[in-house]
């Protein structure tokens, strides 16, 4: 490998396709080495309970056994892997991430239809020619197409729309018939779908629409193959075409076009009815197709964190912002928070990342809930973290924000145990202790700390603070905290005072 470079892979595990790329950064500068695509269909694996059929299990893990693979020799942390539609709403998720994760060899996350959207922008932004304009992205996926308008490299309104290229496949043309009435029906559906979003991105003035992915390069490539649209374009007059193909075709193993591959034909159709509901409710013309989707975002986003750009601080401080905290308090609370963290984190098995960011979050957000009401605000402030749009987080990384916001007071219930992931639970307790005690020690919010050099020994489920002779009797207050505090983390850990 050249000096001065490095790898990094991503993969997105979509509702009907996986995807992978492998990226060489040479000099700051990605340069694609690979790229790894299979039709999964894991949106068809959804039963009607709620849970991924295990053939479609098996095909998933099989797909990422053969994409482990190829990231054998890549280190943890130069890939990152997410899931969208379907493990979003899959019941059986967690046990199906564990197992994927096992076949990959990597960490995979689950992410928000919204940050779903704002990655899919990165992506389009980074690949798409610069024209200066305000741009409309649409990116159909298996089970959700993302809309997102943003200006640059800045996604500034975004929706996860709930119909994909699956979704309406198994909704009107699960046998493959293809009629006027059940085309029109399944149009007339998506036309309702879109409809709330109509006048939202319109009021947003976008001057250059963009499609990514596969169905709108599948469309794009119908048309330009048919001699109905110029290259890396899809026009209103070439999906009128594409309509009265289908429409003569009559069934979906019928359609020969020119431009259509053969593992794309089965949700052709669904994706045609989801792209012509959006060119009706954006009023689209003609749209730019872009080789950027969400895992060159991915890419990208690993490479602004390099270079300083962090979407996730601007998230935290949004936050804070929206809900009137007491940002001084909060950082004085991460701050002591960060000191207790570096004594125990050998002792204890904390890492710096994920655990280190993870407790400095929790002690920054941990007041949001106050301008709803004091009385249980960490009650409100885990409600509110929980279902927050919040960019530059994944949904496990929100959910163990807001489970350790909701413990940092009170008595801590055994259910709260109970309701964490088995692979975070114990780190989990760990950051929660070290969160409660840093906010005991600043309960007089004085801005002026007298806290003294506070020594941490920890073993399994043991903590002991050592303080300086007299302090306790001089600050009785602290004292007497301390020994409630004690008394509420009782049976999981055992707090002593010297």
């Amino acid at each position: 490998m050249p000096l001065n470079s490095y790898d990094l892979a991503a993969i997105d595990l979509g509702s009907n396709s996986f995807h992978m790329v492998i990226m060489r950064i040479q000099d700051g500068q990605p340069i694609i080495l690979d790229r790894l695509k299979e039709m999964v269909r894991l949106g068809d694996g959804l039963g009607d309970n709620g849970e991924l059929k295990p053939v479609a299990a098996e095909r998933a893990l099989a797909c990422l056994k053969r994409f482990g693979q190829r990231l054998h020799d890549m280190p943890l942390g130069s890939v990152r892997a997410v899931g969208t539609n379907t493990l979003r709403r899959a019941k059986n998720s967690a046990d199906f991430i564990i197992q994927a994760e096992e076949a990959l060899g990597h960490p995979i996350e689950v992410i928000a239809g919204r940050e779903e959207a704002r990655l899919i922008y990165l992506g389009v932004a980074h690949t798409d020619l610069d024209t200066g304009e305000r741009r409309l992205v649409i990116d159909i996926g298996g089970g959700s197409t993302e809309v997102i308008v943003g200006l640059g490299h800045t996604a500034e309104f975004m929706e996860s729309m709930p119909l994909g290229c699956v979704s309406v496949t198994q909704g009107f043309f699960v046998d493959g018939t293809l009629t006027r009435e059940t085309l029109r029906r399944a149009e007339n559906e998506a036309r309702l779908e879109t409809r709330p979003y109509e006048y939202a991105f319109r009021h947003h003035r976008w001057q250059r629409a963009v499609g990514s992915s596969g169905s709108a390069k599948a469309l794009a490539s119908v048309c330009q193959q048919q001699g109905w649209c110029e290259a890396g374009t899809l026009t209103q007059e070439g999906m009128e075409r594409i309509r009265k193909a289908i429409l003569k075709a009559g069934h979906i193993d019928h359609l020969q076009l020119l431009g259509l591959s053969d593992e794309r034909r089965p949700v052709f159709v669904g994706g045609y009815v989801v792209m012509q509901a959006a060119f009706d409710a954006f009023n689209i013309k003609i749209m730019h197709i872009s080789e950027g989707a969400l895992r060159e975002g991915l890419i990208y986003e690993h490479l602004d964190r390099e270079r300083g750009i962090d979407v996730s601080s601007a998230t935290l401080e949004r936050l804070q912002r929206d809900f009137r905290v007491d940002r001084a308090h909060a950082m004085r609370v991460a701050e002591t928070a960060q000191q207790f963290f570096d004594q125990v984190a050998a002792g204890w098995e904390l890492r710096h990342e994920p655990d280190g960011s993870l407790l400095r979050q929790a002690a920054l957000l941990h007041e949001i809930g106050m301008m709803i009401a004091h009385n249980a605000y960490h009650e409100h402030a885990a409600y509110i973290i929980n279902h927050a749009d919040m960019p530059g987080f994944s949904l496990p990384e929100q959910q163990r924000l807001a489970s350790l916001v909701r413990g940092h007071r009170r008595r801590l219930r055994r259910g709260w145990l109970n309701e964490q992931a088995s692979e975070t639970r114990q780190s989990n307790l760990r950051l929660l202790v070290l969160l409660r005690l840093a906010v005991t020690f600043h309960r007089s919010r004085s801005p002026r700390s007298n806290l003294p050099n506070i020594d941490i020994q920890v073993d399994q489920q043991h903590v002991a603070l050592r303080f300086p002779h007299g302090w306790l009797e001089r600050n009785p207050l602290t004292h007497s905290d301390l020994q409630r505090e004690a008394d509420y983390l009782q049976p999981h850990i055992t707090l002593s005072v010297e």
